[in-house]
């Protein structure tokens, strides 16, 4: 392994902080996040096509830049820094691998291409506090029931004899840039509820009977959206053979959220790092008792305390780049590092910190919604260490195997030892 950046990775990163630095100011973040799309359309088409930022992991042949999906966790560690509000993690980090994991040869010619020029936008629609579900982050997906599961849960699906296509009704909350994305990915059942398979459909964000609407959330840089679907025409994510002969996109889901969470957790790490260099510099500046702040021993070791916790996250997260199975861990890594670091932050700001108003609030509320959806820590972590087998009690190889079903299992309590008839029993005592 190569720890090293190139110099195309170094001119990169040098390119998007002077965009954003310019650009992306806690004040352009505030205005930007209050207009209807929830972000500055003008600086995203800038980003689009100067840097081509949407099109990083998308390859050439249809319009992208071809590079690494660790050179877009490396473009998103800047954009975390400036918390830009942007569709960039719903559209590049979450709908297109999936697009090109899943989709057919003339779906991926027609959808990636303007996804990579930043024309159009995408939006996974998974219910909020099932995402981190859905993408294998904190369990298991294939029971399913992240989807909605039941009758009327979730969305369902029905196939169109009419026009051969399929036809969607239900309601998604909390989806990520689901209020503007031009293109939804939906997750819905099909097969009625015996016979449930929950499979991914496309629906453009004019498709008539599509309802959305822009919900208040916590984070604001991360703009969220409630759509309704009242009988929605949609077309199947893959070949459709009416759903039967359709890719199982429980699979494409999981590898998607090890490469999302490597982004979100570089998104994390820049964030951290900023909101710890601007407390640096506030705690020189500022005076107590006739001396700056920071040169207080407590606050000196603090600081020192939160550094070693975001230079361990931000390795964590280089090495997430590299081996993509470790993302999980790395964003637990990194969303720690930054709930402590927006903490602190506010902490060491005095009474100015505690003020709603206040910048340093932008980078703990985006620590809280970023746990919200992709986390929590504890379950990211447990859920890691049961997909590695850490708890797992490796199987004597002397001993075959017992068949499940005659299994005995280990009592609770020792069993009392039996008798031997055979025995002479002792005199009691006198």
């Amino acid at each position: 392994m190569d720890a090293a950046f190139t110099a195309e990775q170094d001119e990169m990163r040098r390119t998007l902080r002077e965009i954003l630095g310019k650009h992306c100011g806690p004040d352009e973040v505030k205005t930007a996040v209050r207009t209807d799309a929830g972000h500055d359309r003008e600086l995203w088409q800038q980003l689009s096509r100067q840097l081509g930022l949407p099109g990083i992991a998308i390859a050439e042949e249809y319009g992208g830049v071809g590079c690494a999906p660790s050179d877009l966790a490396l473009a998103c560690e800047e954009t975390g820094r400036a918390l830009l509000p942007s569709p960039l993690l719903a559209t590049a980090a979450l709908a297109v691998p999936l697009i090109g994991a899943l989709g057919t040869d003339a779906q991926r010619s027609a959808l990636l291409p303007a996804l990579a020029a930043g024309e159009l936008t995408a939006a996974l629609a998974v219910p909020g506090p099932a995402l981190a579900t859905a993408l294998a982050l904190t369990g298991d997906n294939t029971p399913g029931d992240w989807a909605g599961g039941g009758r009327a849960g979730g969305v369902q699906a029905r196939a169109d004899a009419g026009t051969g296509g399929w036809r969607l009704y239900g309601e998604v909350a909390q989806v990520l840039d689901g209020h503007s994305a031009g293109l939804l990915l939906v997750a819905a059942h099909t097969g009625g509820f015996a016979r449930a398979r929950t499979l991914l459909f496309l629906v453009r964000g004019d498709a008539p009977g599509l309802v959305r609407a822009r919900q208040a959330v916590l984070d604001e840089t991360r703009p969220q959206g409630r759509i309704e679907l009242r009988d929605v025409e949609a077309e199947l994510l893959g070949e459709d053979a009416r759903g039967q002969g359709a890719a199982d996109p429980l699979a494409a889901l999981a590898a998607t959220g090890l490469l999302a969470a490597t982004v979100i957790a570089a998104e994390a790490v820049g964030a951290a790092g900023q909101a710890l260099a601007r407390t640096v510099d506030y705690v020189g500046r500022r005076e107590q008792f006739g001396r700056p702040v920071g040169s207080f021993q407590a606050v000196k070791h603090r600081l020192a305390d939160l550094y070693v916790q975001v230079q361990a996250a931000r390795s964590a997260v280089y090495y997430a780049a590299w081996d993509r199975e470790q993302g999980a861990l790395a964003l637990a890594q990194a969303l720690e590092a930054l709930r402590v670091t927006a903490g602190e932050a506010i902490q060491l700001h005095g009474g100015i910190g505690f003020t709603w108003e206040h910048d340093a609030h932008l980078y703990f509320k985006r620590a809280a919604a970023d746990e919200l959806l992709f986390g929590p820590v504890h379950r990211l972590r447990a859920h890691a260490a049961h997909r590695a087998g850490l708890f797992t009690k490796p199987a004597d190889p002397a001993e075959p195997a017992a068949p499940a079903e005659h299994a005995r299992p280990e009592p609770l309590t020792p069993e009392p030892p039996t008798p031997d008839p055979s025995a002479t029993p002792r005199k009691a005592a006198v």
